[in-house]
């Protein structure tokens, strides 16, 4: 099988402060840690999973970003994802979830030659979840969303588990198909050490270009340490569908909102205390 997993190195929202925001709405990226997004994560352990079963499977990791978005592509790497690929271009700068489903589509139509695309349900710093069913309308697949669990995959057709409101859904879905992970399938799992040791040279051609990169002599004899980069040229993409230009979705205004406690109240474990919290909760509509 040949599985894509998409992956975004996202701000840690833990630590959002008051210059997250640029002036335009868009996110101050170099002013936030950045992590590798959770539910990616998930999804790559599932892609990790079907590799487990059938070990000819090929994983191949995609992020769009920045130069800096290349870490992403390496803890996958770790993991035991094959190879990756970063889609880094001003173009797609302040892209919102329309511009970059459609980044991500073109360069999956340029890859080719794929059983099975997998990503996280949504990423954290924005939570909208709709990326990945864009993707998948984009290139005109089933999909199917919060996905906890792969259950089966047989006769060109997998089966999996997708939680919903009440419980868990069986469905059975043919390939080509984009799956999306929530946050409850299960956790990814540790770096390799031995992966590790090897890809942490790994580079894209930009960082290899750089003064620091000390592994050039070994890039002939290792190809896998060369991650692909692409453009906008690359993917053959339109700039009008890219990044601001390509996005409908505007920010306005961005406030700081800090909570105050104005007043407070103790309460104890006495039949009457709790009874009279209880009615409080039941007057305000905090229950019932």
């Amino acid at each position: 099988m040949n599985i894509i997993v998409l992956a975004k190195q996202v701000p840690d929202t833990r630590n959002v402060g008051v210059q997250a925001m640029n002036d335009d709405g868009t996110i101050n990226r170099s002013a936030l840690p950045a992590i590798f997004n959770p539910e990616d994560l998930n999804a790559l352990e599932q892609a990790l999973r079907l590799k487990d079963l059938y070990p000819e499977s090929k994983i191949t990791l995609i992020t769009m970003g920045p130069h800096r978005a290349a870490e992403i592509l390496r803890q996958g790497l770790y993991r035991g994802a094959d190879e990756g690929i970063l889609l880094t271009d001003r173009a797609f700068a302040g892209a919102d979830t329309l511009a970059t489903s459609y980044a991500l589509s073109m360069a999956i139509k340029k890859l080719g030659n794929y059983d099975m695309i997998l990503c996280g349900r949504q990423a954290i710093d924005g939570d909208t979840a709709q990326v990945g069913p864009q993707v998948a309308t984009e290139l005109g697949l089933p999909q199917v969303t919060y996905v906890k669990r792969i259950v089966s995959l047989a006769d060109g057709k997998v089966t999996v588990e997708r939680s919903i409101e009440n419980g868990i859904e069986l469905v059975k879905a043919p390939l080509p198909l984009l799956l999306t992970v929530d946050g409850s399938a299960m956790n990814c799992r540790p770096v390799n050490t031995y992966k590790m040791l090897r890809f942490h040279r790994a580079a894209t051609p930009t960082e290899q270009a750089a003064g620091d990169y000390r592994y050039t002599s070994q890039l002939s004899s290792d190809p896998a340490l060369t991650l692909r980069e692409w453009s906008l040229a690359d993917i053959d993409g339109d700039a009008s569908r890219c990044g601001l230009s390509g996005s409908p979705t505007k920010v306005r205004n961005v406030e700081n909102v800090i909570f105050q406690t104005k007043e407070s109240k103790r309460y104890t474990a006495s039949d009457e205390d709790i009874k009279s919290f209880i009615g409080e909760l039941l007057n305000n509509h905090t229950l019932g």
